[in-house]
């Protein structure tokens, strides 16, 4: 193998390590089903944010969870209980799990994502407020 196939062989490589290390779900962090997610909802010890931008909350989002996206999580965070469970939300599962990975690096223990987001939430059960 000549250098530069190997250079690029190591390169899709680490391309390969850096993408499923964002997708994959953090160590620590509970992914719930939104059967369970039906559950907390009824838990009011229960910190819930939506991470998704504020136009796409303003057109549906789940009641009883605070819109704070993702480029205004580390500010919002300060506002957050750090001793309360946090369940984070978003369209897919992916930035709700990217949120959790990054609240776990600034002290929080008690988190929790939806696995595959808003997408596996039955729309009669969306409240359009």
């Amino acid at each position: 193998m000549s250098l530069i196939g190997a250079i690029k062989f190591l390169s899709s490589i680490l391309f390969a390590f850096i993408v499923l290390k964002m997708i994959l779900p953090a160590r620590g962090v509970e992914q719930i089903t939104v059967h369970e997610l039906k559950e907390r909802l009824k838990d009011d010890s229960i910190q819930f944010i939506d991470v998704r931008p504020p136009a796409k909350y303003n057109q549906f989002h789940i009641f009883g969870f605070k819109n704070v996206p993702m480029r205004r999580l580390r500010k919002e965070a300060e506002r957050l209980d750090k001793n309360r469970p946090v369940v984070t939300i978003c369209q897919t599962g992916a930035h709700g799990n990217r949120a959790c990975k990054k609240l776990k690096r600034w002290g929080f223990t008690k988190l929790a994502n939806v696995r595959g987001g808003l997408s596996t939430w039955e729309p009669y059960h969306i409240d359009r407020t």
